[in-house]
């Protein structure tokens, strides 16, 4: 395979010159050399077809967006697929973002498919720090790559954060009566990020083991357990998820609970309120009939009529008050 030369005075070397061309960025260190292609196109598809004795088929994966996690394993490379969440600002919502990632003796190809802010990070990392970038890249391509999936993991935590202090802010609000309609929209959004997180983690783990056994011949010391750390993180990850969706359906719950409670108390109040205006009513429209009545055009009659139903109105609270219907 052709070498991709440097510059002697940068160990970062970017080939875009235009925008017709392959955007291709490379470090180069103690013989192993990580290239970087990030969202790849079919200018980028065909540059690695040109460089690199890839199989047709990892490259039809590399253009496609709806691979499931995987580990295929071949002579002289692994091809992995893992998947990490990622927060659009724009939608407000979480997505899956794909990596796919091709891993040699002396290279390593990383390819998200979206901006992962991780990834970009370690890249700038080690193309200023020589000392990070010598002692790392000196390891193999097994254990760079761990080093990557390893910044990866340690940013699906905070998100994780972000998603426990949403769960913690509707347990304050559930039952602040200003609160009651949005409440239930909140829900429903930390409801769906869940799924989603859950959906992005759970393929994931049969092929983060996968990896573990398959990159040890890409590894230049004994390192297993830097992958088995990324498989402990995954375990994690899960847990906290499995704990969040039973936090979210036990609050939906409450919040159900809470709402037909709220119902309840006003359907109480709108039947007492009913019930009272029974009598008075029969009262108000008994002397109100077009025949003789007692007091009929009498002052005297008007006044005992609003004492009889504010009589009876009185006594059906108490009432109501001694069965602690109100």
């Amino acid at each position: 395979m052709p070498r991709i030369r440097r510059r002697r005075h940068r160990a970062v070397t970017v080939m875009a010159p235009r925008p017709s061309e392959p955007r291709i960025a490379v470090i180069e260190e103690a013989g192993l050399r990580w290239i970087q292609i990030e969202s790849p196109g079919a200018a980028e598809v065909a540059w690695l077809d040109a460089e690199f004795p890839f199989h047709e088929l990892d490259l039809e994966d590399v253009r496609s967006r709806r691979q499931r996690p995987k580990v295929d394993d071949y002579d002289d490379y692994l091809f992995v697929v893992v998947h990490f969440p990622w927060y659009d600002a724009d939608t407000e919502r979480l997505y899956a973002a794909e990596m796919n990632a091709f891993i040699g003796r002396d290279y390593l190809i990383t390819l998200p498919n979206v901006p992962l802010k991780p990834i970009s990070t370690a890249f700038r990392q080690y193309a200023t720090n020589d000392d990070l970038r010598a002692e790392h890249f000196g390891k193999g391509a097994g254990y760079l790559f761990y080093e990557v999936l390893d910044a990866m993991y340690a940013y699906c935590f905070p998100i994780l954060d972000q998603i426990g202090r949403k769960l913690d802010d509707i347990e304050d609000a559930m039952f602040d009566d200003g609160r009651h309609e949005s409440v239930v929209r909140d829900i429903s959004n930390a409801k769906q990020e869940i799924i989603s997180y859950r959906k992005i983690m759970k393929p994931q783990r049969p092929a983060l083991r996968l990896l573990e056994r398959d990159t040890v011949r890409f590894l230049a010391e004994d390192l297993e357990i830097y992958y088995d750390d990324l498989v402990d993180a995954s375990e994690r990850i899960w847990d906290v998820l499995d704990n969040y969706k039973e936090v979210i359906e036990a609050l939906e719950r409450t919040n159900e609970s809470s709402i037909a409670q709220r119902q309840n108390r006003i359907l109480r109040i709108l039947t007492v309120l009913t019930v009272l205006f029974l009598p008075l009513t029969f009262v108000t429209g008994l002397f109100g009939m077009n025949t003789g009545i007692p007091w009929e055009g009498d002052l005297h009659g008007f006044w005992v009529v609003a004492g009889a139903t504010a009589a009876i109105g009185g006594g059906m609270i108490t009432a109501f008050k001694l069965a602690r219907w109100l």
